[in-house]
């Protein structure tokens, strides 16, 4: 499937850094749906997924980085029964931290893979992280 043909566009990153005990990766709770999820979010009209991926994290974590490698895109029916496409990209957290709670999302989690796998809500955003980690370095 095209991910241009979707009625529903997103991007978002499996953004990553490196801790004390190896990669962590970052998780976003978002209160509306109470869940666990990578930062994501729909296309502003005219906007590129690329620059997208980087508005949602910034905008989600607070933090800005480089796009890195691009991952398998997600397919689904979203909760009003529209195709739905998301391009992920791994992202290497930038030295920023500005992370403010909102309405969209109130914590931003750093976990080792064991737990951010386990941590997630759905089965689609645990396939992406698992993709990721083959990616990543660790």
């Amino acid at each position: 499937m095209d991910p241009d043909s979707a009625e529903v566009k997103a991007a978002g990153c499996v953004v990553h850094r490196r801790g004390g005990d190896g990669v962590e990766v970052a998780l976003v709770h978002r209160p509306r749906y109470d869940d666990w999820s990578l930062p994501k979010g729909k296309l502003d009209a005219g906007e590129s997924w690329e620059d997208a991926a980087v508005r949602e994290v910034e905008e989600e974590m607070g933090t800005r980085g480089a796009l890195g490698e691009e991952l398998e895109p997600v397919f689904y029916r979203d909760r009003k029964d529209r195709s739905k496409a998301v391009r992920y990209w791994l992202m290497e957290a930038g030295e920023d931290d500005d992370f403010e709670p909102s309405d969209e999302v109130d914590e931003v989690l750093w976990a080792g893979p064991r737990d951010a796998l386990e941590r997630l809500s759905y089965d689609s955003d645990r396939d992406t992280l698992t993709r990721a980690l083959e990616l990543i370095d660790q």
